[in-house]
């Protein structure tokens, strides 16, 4: 998709207008990442931390035997020092 817009003064910068639907396309919200890349102007949106990784987590086919954490051995603290 392409689109022409105007540059226009804003103070001593200058900046564009997106269109809604440009901005809703992309999934952006109040915030974009501005990078330039050969030349190019390019714009990302941002996403909140972390954001969707509780149901990316559930996707992982994971064996519980394969976690190493499961495997290991309860700490033996009977040679802690207790104050």
């Amino acid at each position: 998709m392409a689109i022409r817009t105007i540059i226009r003064k804003i103070g001593n910068s200058k900046g564009v207008i997106l269109p809604a639907a440009v901005l809703q396309e992309v999934g952006a919200g109040d915030s974009l990442m501005l990078s330039i890349e050969q030349g190019k102007i390019v714009l990302e949106a941002t996403r909140a931390p972390r954001q969707g990784w509780f149901d990316q987590a559930g996707a992982l086919d994971v064996d519980a035997e394969d976690i190493e954490w499961e495997r290991a051995a309860l700490t033996d603290d009977s040679d802690w020092a207790w104050d």
